[in-house]
Parts: C-alpha cells; structure tokens; sequence
C-alpha cells in the first residue's frame, strides 16, 4: 500500500460506469423494506422488532462492502472504514433507518445506503484515505415512539438526556426496558460520546422532503442551514352565538379572527424566500354549523435558517395578529413554547461537496433545510453538513416517496467524490 501522503492503494480500478452504484443502492432499499413492525405497510420504530432485524441487515451491508461493524448500546449500527494508517479520526457519514407510521422507503435510508454504497465503491477500488470513514445507521431521528429528540446522535455527539430513559410509548414501556429489549444497554448510552478529536466531521445525504430540486430539475442540491423553529400555541376567544339571529357587524367570531390572522402570518412569512410559517392545526369551538364560533385553539410554526430574521418576523406576525384581535373585539392568548436555534452547515465540508457537484456536470444550488435532521445534533459535535436529493413531487412521510436510481447514483458519485476532495484538503 502507498505511504501516508497517498490517498489510494498502489493500484486502484476505475468507476464502475453511470447508473451502476445507484442501482445498487435501489437494491439495498429495496432489501430493507421486509423489516416492518406491521404487514402490508413499511413502520419501523426506534428499538422495535423490525428495527433490531433491520440493524441487524444493515449490519450485514456493512460488512459485505468491507467494514467492520457493530450495533451500539443505543441501537445505532456503525461500520468502520479504515483509513491509510489503523485507528485514525474518522469523517462520519450517516442517517437513519426508523420510520413513521406507514412510511416511504428513502427517508433516512438513502443517507446510511449511500455510505455504505460509497464505501463499497472505495473498497472496490482499492482507496483508502488519510482517515477513517464510519457510516451510521440512527434508530431515533424520527421520534415517533417515545418522548425524545434525536436521541441515538445525541448520545455519539455527547448530548443525550438520560431522563429519556424513563419516557415511555403508548403502551407504558419505558425506553430503559425497550433497550434492554432490543440488546442495548441503558447504563452505557450516556457514555457513546465521541471526543471531538476522534473525528473529522459529519456528512448526511437525505431526500429533500420538498419540491425545490424538483422544480429546478436538479439531482441534488446541498443544505445551507437548517433552519431554526418558533413555535406558539394559541386561543382566540369570541362570543358564541346563534348563526341566524346575531347580525354581520355585531359578531365576535373567534374563527374569522383567526382566519385574518392566519392570512397576515402568510403574508408576512411570504416576505423572506427562505422562511416558512404555518397555521398547521385549529380546533374551533363548539364547532357546530349554526354557531357563531367562539373560541379556536391553534398553532403557529415558523422556521428561517436566519435566527435574527426568524425572531423579527415572529415579532411582527404577533403584532398583527393583536391588532386584529383588538380590532374584531376579541381575545388572543399566545405561548411562544418552542424556540430551537437554526444549525449552520460547515464552510469547508461544504466546499468539498460543491467540488464533488461540480464534478458531475451538476450547478451547485444551495437550499436550507425546513425539517430537522441528525446533522443537527452531529454539529454539536464536530463540522457536519448535508445534500438533499430530489424526491418526486417533494413527497415524504408517505408510501409514495419515490427517488430514481439515476438520481441515486449521483448521490453515491457525490459522496465519493465529496470524501476525496475532503481528503485532498484534510490529508
């Protein structure tokens, strides 16, 4: 083999031709969809059956393109890559392999099969580099099944509140006794931190969950920031009365209240091209058709990768929206619950993936992530960043996401390309 200032062994095989490593991964999606906690439909919960089933594949996977692999006290798989010289920090490249009820077949998956593809790739060609490579499979990124937040990548980055050990599901089982369950080990999980030396950085590729690269026809883009969340939950209180006998101008309707609100939050989100805000749930009451509607509670979600803009935008939605209220006669009650801060992706992970796009023929198009991702609590840790890949119609959390194998080919040639160039520059 070269000596440490070579990135490769001394004879390395050409890439396999276009299409090839994309339909490999195809295949290896294709492979995990059998591991579902229910029939005729793709659920996989974090420390389920079918998650430890699905781990146990991945596992599999792993070792097949030439790592060596285990399944961590907290469920995540990671599969190690060695680099030139054994037992040297290793760039991390993840995502995960829980779903939602009734889930498609990419979401968190494409991001640990094009890891495990893109080493596969390396291995065949008989490259290894000036550091290690690990792929991670998490198993908690989409927290569906117990009260918890990315809790299998907090707990590599350091983070992981062991209060969460005693959060249970719906059916009163613990997360403790769900580990031990599984065969994981609720005593060792706060101790799975990596030390920031240990590693170089963290690279997540993922399906956009949107329509932008879509409609732009681009393959792939790469993720800016992810963006920062408000959230507030509120009541508007009217007066209740007889739809037929309370005449137009005499009415306090909650409902129309908040109709005029909900336009203003939209106009007001509309202003910045990178923010998002929604009136995504209203509960009116007593909801009956001939009621005048006197009470609504509801919730606002607002998300820009830009905190400073977030916040002034939120303040001034809030002061519209009590204008209004004050103007229609009515009452606004409302609970800013949630500020989580935006995560900014790392400028020299992000070079090395616009070198790796470029090298595709591809424009590097830059788009902030609306959703949250376990790139946000890998950046707790150490430089990470993301590429989103086009999903047809932007469709996610749903059985008709849908990526193709061309698509899925560049993403995997990407990666590859992107580890290189991030050698050539970190070697």
């Amino acid at each position: 083999m070269a000596g440490p200032a070579s990135l490769t062994a001394m004879i390395a095989m050409p890439p396999l031709p276009t299409t090839v490593l994309g339909e490999r991964l195809m295949t290896l999606a294709a492979d995990l969809n059998q591991y579902s906690d229910e029939p005729g439909r793709l659920t996989r919960l974090y420390l389920s059956p079918a998650h430890r089933a699905a781990a146990e594949a991945v596992k599999r996977m792993m070792e097949a393109a030439g790592m060596s692999a285990h399944i961590d006290a907290a469920g995540t798989v990671v599969g190690r890559y060695e680099g030139i010289e054994p037992g040297a920090p290793a760039l991390l490249v993840g995502s995960h392999i829980d779903t939602v009820v009734d889930a498609g077949s990419y979401d968190g998956m494409l991001g640990v099969l094009a890891g495990i593809v893109a080493v596969e790739e390396l291995a065949r060609r008989g490259e290894r580099m000036p550091f290690a490579i690990e792929v991670l499979a998490f198993g908690d990124e989409e927290n569906v099944r117990f009260p918890t937040n990315l809790s299998t990548s907090q707990a590599i980055a350091g983070t992981y509140d062991p209060a969460w050990l005693d959060g249970r599901d719906y059916d009163g089982v613990s997360l403790r006794e769900a580990l031990l369950a599984f065969g994981g080990d609720p005593e060792a999980v706060t101790r799975l931190g990596r030390d920031a030396g240990s590693v170089k950085g963290y690279i997540e590729f993922h399906i956009e969950q949107g329509p932008v690269l879509e409609r732009e026809n681009l393959p792939v883009g790469i993720v800016s920031a992810i963006n920062g969340i408000t959230r507030a939950r509120g009541v508007v209180t009217g007066e209740a009365g007889h739809a037929g006998t309370v005449p137009m101008a005499l009415r306090r309707d909650a409902f129309a209240a908040l109709s005029e609100m909900n336009l203003a939050v939209e106009r007001i989100g509309a202003r910045d091209p990178s923010t998002v805000a929604t009136i995504g749930m209203a509960k009116v009451s007593p909801n009956a058709s001939n009621v005048i509607p006197g009470r609504v509670d509801f919730m606002l979600d607002v998300r820009a990768p830009d905190d400073p803009v977030r916040h002034a935008i939120v303040e001034e939605m809030v002061a519209e929206m009590r204008d209004i209220a004050a103007r229609r006669h009515v009452a606004l009650d409302l609970d800013l619950y949630f500020d989580a801060p935006a995560t900014a992706m790392d400028a020299g992970l992000m070079r090395a993936l616009e070198t790796a796009v470029a090298g595709q023929g591809i424009a590097a198009r830059h788009l902030p992530s609306g959703a949250g991702h376990d790139a946000m609590a890998m950046a707790r840790l150490c430089p990470s960043a993301m590429v989103f890949v086009r999903c047809k119609g932007g469709i996610s959390h749903n059985p008709a996401e849908s990526i193709t194998a061309d698509d899925a080919d560049v993403a995997v040639r990407v990666l590859v390309d992107a580890i290189k160039a991030f050698a050539a520059r970190n070697g």
